[in-house]
This record gives structure tokens, C-alpha cells and sequence, in this order.
């Protein structure tokens, strides 16, 4: 084995978590090498995120690391070192503001005591007020959600909703690949290694623990850490590692449709837009590039979820959901056509039995999971960097972590984060919406 195939810490994956992971342990003096079997950070799921940034989480531990994530986009420059870092430039955050739709019984009743706990800027607007911050917003009750081949969708509501909840904070990121490039040069800076176009076929064991990696071209690459952030892939590495069947939380892909369509004739969205998160109407929009508002969807249960071989699924856009999406979104945005020409993206998620990541250890000693972020993690890239570097110090310093769960203190806001919440032994959260909202 050569000097130059020895770590401290071989990740395996370059998305968005696994580069902050990267930068965050080659900050802690650990030399890392980075494997991925694409030709670039950020080439996966990662490039097709909305990248939205909010604070919209049903339990206090998703609303934590939510709210201090924010901070890393919002102090990007200093945080990666510097706006030199990356020849490409940094990413930009829009701090737009959310808007979540309050209509009765809607998420935001789990939401606001939690943004009141944790002191996260927040405010109730009428309905007077959200149609003049955004006039083209209807104010009818249309859910619970249905499919346009359902009667019930074309149903003209009988109720009003309530108004919306603000948190003026959150916002999106401009270019999510762009975004895990810059972490990638920021790691590199520090002295951590990038390896693409190479896939781990084998996780290599000694003695009860890993000792590193093969890769598919014959390379050995040692080290006493090995970190899982292989997005919709995890479970399969996994199960190269004969993890299969020890954690009671398992993941799975999940085939997922975003579209984009035209801001509605005289307004500009792009400019004058905000997240807007709808539960209602199950549909969350932001504005995009060239006066595009960007539809994702909330997964309502009339909406038959298709799980899939992360290396063999349909990557084209499906007539139905791109009906039933951009229509769900007209019934919300006044004058919001459904074009002929569809556009968007389809990727994956890699989703957690009850859609909150895993952040944790591993019954094989040095094998660490950063997993099952269900599309809704990128807005936590770096505070799950953090995170994930001071849990496995910690491991590796002989703290068990099962017995007596890791607490971490946000970086920004001070916030003690409970990683036992994140575990890979929990039991299924019954709290969580199981659904995402980018």
C-alpha cells in the first residue's frame, strides 16, 4: 500500500452533505479522500435539490439543525474561508422568506410552537396581507389533495383559508452543484483528496472494524474511517459493508418529479417571488431562473409513491404528475397556465423509513452512515458536516454513542442538537410529516 492510498477518512459520495463532511474533518487535521462514481461534486442527486432553505420541520430536532444550517448559507464566504476559494465563485442564498399556507388543521400548527421555542423569527399574516405581498395567490380551501382524474379535484372550495405563516430567514440556493464545489475546493484547500469516475465494490475489514475501500479499478485505499453518504446508493453500500438487517430504520430511492412553468403573464416571480410552502394544494413552488416558478410536490397519499433501483428508473417526465402538480399549483396561482412543453427534472431521494435522516454510527467499528435524507437535507449540508466530524471524533475517542447519544452545539446559534434523535436505531417518529418540502 503506497503513503499516497492512506487516510485518515475515505467518504464515499460527493454530493452536497458528503463534501461538507469532507471540509468539516479536513478542518479537524484529518486527511480525507472523497470517492464518487460520477465525474463531478454535486453530479447526483445533489444537482437536481430545489436547494430550498426553511425552518418548516415537525419536530424540534428538524427545526434545530434547519435554523442553524440557515447560517451556513448566510455566512457561506467565511465559512468555506474566503470568496477566493473557488475559481468558479461562491453560491448565492436568496433569502426570500417562506410563506406556509395556514389553512385549518395544516402543518403550521405543529410548526409555530416550535419556531417559538427555538426564538426563529416569524409572523402571521391575514390573507389581506399575503395577497398584497403576492396578489396572484387565491385564498380557497382546496384540500385534501386529489388527482385531476378525481372528481373531487375540480370541487370550487367553500372555504377561506386562514392567512400564512412567515419566516422571513429562509430563502434557496442559487446552484446546489455549484454549491458542493465550492465545499469540494474548500476540502481541497485544507488537504483532502477528490477521487470521480470510481466506485467502491468492497469494504475491506480487519479485525471487527473497516480498514478502507476497493475500488473498480483494482485501488486499495486505506484508512481506520469510512464514511456512507452515498445518497439513494446507501443502502447497497450498506450492504457491501454486511450491514444489511442491523439498524431498525432502513432507506430506500424514491422516484421524484420537479417541474418548472412560467411566471403567470405580468408578474415577475423571479424577482418578486418567495418559497412558498402549500400544503393545502400538497405542492411547495420557488422562483427560477428566467422568470420560472419551480413545483415540487408535498406527496399527498392519493399520490402513488414509486420506489426504484437507484441504477434503473424512468428519467422522463410522466404526463400525469406533471398535470396533477402544475394544476395544483394553478389552483393556488391565479392566472398559472399548464404549457404543452414539459419541463423539469426527475431524480431520486434517499428515503428513511420515516423520512428523518440518519446521522450515526454503525455496529461495524469505523463505518459511519450520513443517510436517508428524503430530498429535504440539502439545507443542512454544512451543520450536518458538523455534525457527522464531531460524532466521529468522538467514536473514534471511545465514547459510545449508543449508550449515551452525542449532543453537539450549533456553530451560529449555540443550539444543542440531540444526534440520538437521528439514530439509526430509533423507532419510526410518528411526529414526522413524512413528506418533503425541498
Amino acid at each position: 500500500m503506497t503513503e499516497e492510498n492512506q487516510y485518515d477518512a475515505v467518504i464515499i459520495g460527493a454530493g452536497v452533505i458528503g463534501a461538507a463532511v469532507a471540509f468539516e474533518l479536513a478542518q479537524r487535521g484529518w486527511k480525507t479522500c472523497s470517492v464518487d462514481k460520477l465525474p463531478a461534486a454535486g453530479y447526483g442527486s445533489t444537482s437536481n435539490s430545489c436547494a430550498i432553505v426553511r425552518f418548516s420541520y415537525s419536530t424540534y430536532q428538524g427545526v434545530a439543525m434547519a435554523y442553524e444550517g440557515m447560517h451556513y448559507w448566510a455566512d457561506w464566504s467565511n465559512y468555506l474561508g474566503g470568496p477566493d476559494v473557488d475559481e468558479s465563485g461562491l453560491v448565492a442564498f436568496h433569502q426570500t422568506g417562506t410563506i406556509m399556507i395556514e389553512a385549518p388543521g395544516g402543518h403550521h400548527e405543529k410548526v409555530v410552537p416550535l419556531l417559538e421555542s427555538l426564538n426563529i423569527p416569524h409572523e402571521h399574516w391575514s390573507v389581506e396581507k399575503l395577497q398584497e405581498r403576492l396578489p396572484l395567490l387565491t385564498d380557497g380551501v382546496f384540500g385534501p389533495a386529489a388527482r385531476p382524474d378525481d372528481d373531487a379535484f375540480w370541487v370550487e372550495p367553500t372555504e377561506r383559508i386562514i392567512g400564512a405563516l412567515y419566516t422571513p430567514d429562509s430563502g434557496y440556493v442559487s446552484d446546489p452543484q455549484l454549491s458542493t464545489h465550492n465545499l469540494q475546493r474548500a476540502a481541497e484547500a485544507k488537504g483532502s483528496t477528490f477521487v470521480f469516475n470510481r466506485q467502491v465494490v468492497a469494504i475491506n475489514q480487519e479485525g471487527g472494524r473497516v480498514s478502507g475501500v476497493e475500488l473498480d479499478d483494482g485501488t486499495q485505499i486505506a484508512a481506520p474511517v469510512v464514511v456512507n453518504v452515498a445518497g439513494p446508493h446507501s443502502y447497497l453500500v450498506n450492504d457491501l459493508a454486511g450491514l444489511a438487517g442491523t439498524m431498525n430504520i432502513g432507506t430506500k430511492a424514491l422516484r421524484h418529479e420537479v417541474h418548472h412553468v412560467p411566471s403567470p403573464e405580468g408578474f415577475n416571480f423571479e424577482t418578486d417571488g418567495m418559497h412558498v410552502s402549500d400544503g393545502d394544494s400538497a405542492v411547495y413552488f420557488r422562483p427560477e431562473t428566467g422568470n420560472n416558478i419551480l413545483i415540487g410536490s408535498e406527496d399527498p397519499e392519493c399520490d402513488e409513491k414509486e420506489w426504484v433501483d437507484p441504477d434503473n428508473y424512468d428519467q422522463e417526465i410522466q404526463q400525469e404528475q406533471w398535470e396533477a402538480q402544475v394544476l395544483r399549483c394553478a389552483k393556488r396561482v391565479e392566472g398559472l397556465g399548464l404549457p404543452h412543453e414539459k419541463k423539469g427534472v426527475v431524480d431520486l431521494y434517499d428515503v428513511s423509513d420515516d423520512w428523518i435522516p440518519i446521522y450515526d454510527r454503525t455496529d461495524l467499528d469505523g463505518f459511519y452512515i450520513a443517510i436517508g435524507t428524503s430530498g429535504n437535507q440539502y439545507k443542512n449540508a454544512g451543520v450536518a458536516g458538523h455534525c457527522m466530524a464531531e460524532l466521529i471524533m468522538a467514536v473514534e475517542a471511545g465514547h459510545d454513542h449508543d449508550a449515551d447519544p452525542l449532543r453537539v452545539n450549533g456553530r451560529y446559534t449555540g443550539v444543542e442538537m440531540d444526534l440520538g434523535f437521528f439514530s439509526r436505531n430509533r423507532e419510526i417518529n410518528p411526529d414526522s410529516s413524512f413528506s418533503v418540502n425541498g
